[in-house]
């Protein structure tokens, strides 16, 4: 099997790694910079609780050097698709399967759901631009339960987890589901198939929903923004809202926010993905985790003062600091 991992940065890298020395897979990168260097100087890389994991990898920055894959995985930062997407045709044939291992709400999330006024969100896909360079029935969702960072380009620090679930956006078992089930666990991950892979999307953006952008803005660890009061409440307001907004879309939330919250907090001192992003200087994901669900809200006349006040807050700070176009 033919397999291309699309941004080779923590998820991507992590991915990439398990794959090349867990399974026969012909396993391939499309990078670029820094990351495309150390692909090709050093291979994948991992470090788990100090040991270092290394295998060889076959990288380029261009897709038509790596040709048709049977599994393209895309595990870039959300803002970067849109001027990726048109590229990545040469990997695309008519049987690839495309699998989005990104955070928040896809470009796709939309696609089939009944009486959903308006098509493509534009806060993910604006113009639609990735909607026709990736074919709605050629995906596979995803969701990642994983924590890792990158300590150098092409380093992947492994932190915890190694927990995936996947599931077709139309819902149900596939053969294609059990394909990739197969090879995912041969590389050492914990793999679900998933009947209603929005649910579980939806599940775990709204645990980041608050987090992320909160623990951007103030710098605070989790621990920190569940310690204070006021603002453990203002993250309680929008996971309702949030949990409002899920139902009208048939991803109900059945556990209370302060449940989620004590889940939260075993984390302890944890960084948020957008937090150290925010660190780095690196551009953060405001649209995919707080817009696509402030857009929702709009499109489906819900109220949600919490979520767009959330939203805005997050979006100015991003601008202010260079972190947001």
């Amino acid at each position: 099997m033919k397999v291309c991992i699309v941004g080779a940065g923590a998820i991507g890298g992590l991915i990439g790694a398990s794959l090349a020395g867990g399974t026969n897979a012909d396993v391939c990168a499309l990078a670029r910079g820094k990351t495309l260097q150390a692909l090709r100087e050093h291979g994948w890389r991992v470090r788990h609780d100090g040991a270092l994991r290394q295998y060889p990898a076959r990288a380029a920055d261009n897709a038509a050097a790596l040709g048709v894959q049977d599994v393209v995985i895309i595990a870039v930062k959300g803002p970067a698709l849109t001027g990726l997407a048109p590229t990545l045709a040469p990997l695309i044939g008519g049987s690839t399967v495309v699998v989005p291992a990104m955070n928040g709400v896809p470009w796709w999330f939309c696609d089939g759901l009944q009486d959903f006024p308006g098509g493509a969100l534009e806060s993910v896909d604006p113009g639609g631009v990735i909607a026709r360079a990736i074919p709605y029935t050629q995906v596979i969702g995803c969701v990642v339960h994983a924590s890792a960072s990158t300590s150098a380009p092409g380093l992947v620090e492994h932190k915890m987890g190694k927990g995936l679930i996947i599931g077709e956006p139309a819902r149900g078992a596939s053969e294609r589901t059990s394909a990739l089930h197969k090879l995912l666990g041969q590389a050492g991950f914990d793999v679900s198939v998933s009947q209603d892979i929005r649910q579980d999307i939806w599940y775990k953006l709204w645990g980041n929903l608050t987090m992320n952008p909160v623990s951007a803005i103030t710098g605070a660890t989790t621990d920190k923004v569940l310690e204070d009061p006021l603002v453990r409440q203002f993250c309680t307001t929008i996971m309702q809202e949030a949990a409002e907004i899920g139902g009208r879309i048939g991803c109900n939330i059945d556990q209370s926010p302060e449940d989620r919250h004590v889940v939260t907090a075993k984390l302890g001192a944890f960084k948020t993905s957008m937090l150290q992003d925010a660190e780095a200087g690196r551009a953060i994901e405001i649209d995919a985790i707080v817009g696509a669900v402030h857009e929702i809200a709009l499109r489906l006349n819900v109220p949600a003062p919490g979520v767009a006040a959330l939203y805005g807050l997050t979006r100015l700070f991003g601008r202010v600091h260079g972190l947001y176009a």
